[in-house]
């Protein structure tokens, strides 16, 4: 059997699987530095990685200074990085996926690159400035999230009139295409009734992205594009790759690893999830987002039109000082939003408490139901089709 061809970014030799970017605190340095050693991309997501360090932990237990606790965070993000990068050892790529929506996404990039990230990973919003943010260090390789052939169109001629960067401005380095009818967390359409539109379809985005790229005049293969959204097996990653991907994004699989950053709890909700335990809702960032009905997230859906009748605009709404969204539903009495602290659901799930986290998670099945299993054997399954049996590598 041939194995799926590798890609490039930046002169690195990739496998074709990149590690997507989970947060709060679901994909830190266990996984991405696992990730990366193994020859791929591993990414770390940047929000509030504070709740992985105890020292940073207790100075930020009675805060609710905004500033101290943005400084708190981008300390635990140096450390995340420096503790990937000498996990992973020369190997694949770390790279630091940032929230466009996120209110400090320029400090969460500037401090990414200043301590050693090999690319910046940014959806969540159009992040047209991302060449900007990255001023300084262009060793760092730009990764935009998009959904559709437009938003791929936008951005590179954004970028192209950037002429501080040479004749032809800058290209991005690769580009992450994600269906939101099938990726867990924050998802790239205004509403949930547009997951399921035909413009989102691989089929449908791929062919339009490559007239994209005929149009103006860049070589097919010279910016990879990675798919992600619903990729859960071997036969889905050839798939792919045959549509003309250069590689694919997963999410939840990882999650669930031995390796990923989360409480067993966070792991077991997810791998035991059914498919009609996987819900659609608006977050407080103004997107739909996916994730488990877990007790929290059924009593909120229950109460949801009745929360957002009475949305008004209140800073003190921000149940942890820390104002983390550039919108917040909540806080700003967004009607058409989530009405929730986002932060603390997330952290409640990162910490196992099923009864109280926001636990996100994708639509499809798991490669290995409820197993855990080692990050390597993911990947070894991803790239050949053959799932291992761990009772008999023990034996």
């Amino acid at each position: 059997m041939t194995p799926p061809r590798p890609f490039a970014i930046r002169g690195h030799s990739l496998l074709p699987i990149v590690q997507g970017g989970m947060g709060v605190g679901i994909s830190a340095h266990r996984l991405a530095g696992t990730v990366a050693r193994a020859g791929a991309v591993g990414t770390i997501a940047s929000v509030d990685l504070r709740h992985h360090h105890d020292d940073l932990s207790e100075q930020s237990r009675h805060c609710r200074d905004k500033d101290e606790l943005n400084r708190i965070n981008l300390v635990a993000l140096d450390r995340e990085i420096k503790a990937a990068r000498e996990l992973a050892a020369g190997n694949g790529l770390v790279a630091v996926n940032v929230m466009k929506a996120v209110t400090e996404h320029p400090a969460l990039v500037r401090q990414a690159c200043a301590s050693g990230a090999q690319a910046i990973v940014m959806g969540a919003g159009l992040p047209l400035d991302l060449p900007e943010m990255t001023a300084g260090y262009p060793e760092v390789a730009l990764i935009p999230i998009l959904s559709d052939a437009r938003g791929v169109a936008i951005l590179l001629k954004k970028w192209s009139r950037l002429k501080q960067y040479g004749s032809d401005g800058v290209l991005p380095d690769a580009i992450v295409i994600e269906h939101p009818l099938y990726a867990g967390g924050h998802l790239g359409a205004p509403n949930p009734a547009e997951l399921a539109n035909e413009r989102f379809n691989l089929a449908e985005v791929l062919p339009g992205i490559f007239k994209v790229f005929d149009d103006l005049g860049i070589a097919r293969g010279q910016i990879p594009v990675i798919v992600a959204g619903g990729i859960n097996s071997h036969e889905k990653l050839l798939a792919a790759l045959a549509l003309g991907a250069s590689a694919v994004q997963l999410g939840t699989p990882f999650a669930v690893s031995e390796e990923g950053d989360a409480h067993p709890n966070f792991k077991h909700v997810l791998a035991d999830a059914k498919p009609e335990d996987v819900v659609t809702f608006m977050s407080v960032a103004g997107l739909p987002a996916r994730a488990v009905n877990t007790p929290w997230l059924a009593n909120y859906v229950k109460r949801e039109a009745k929360l957002q009748a009475v949305a008004k605009a209140d800073p003190k709404r921000c149940a942890i000082g820390l104002h983390c969204l550039t919108h917040c539903g909540l806080r700003d009495g967004i009607k058409k939003a989530g009405q929730f602290c986002i932060d603390s659901q997330l952290v409640a799930a990162l910490k196992g408490d099923f009864n109280k986290g926001l636990f996100f998670r994708g639509s499809e099945s798991l490669p290995f139901g409820s197993a855990i299993r080692p990050v390597q054997d993911l990947i070894d399954y991803l790239l050949t089709g053959i799932k291992c049996d761990p009772a008999a590598a023990v034996a």
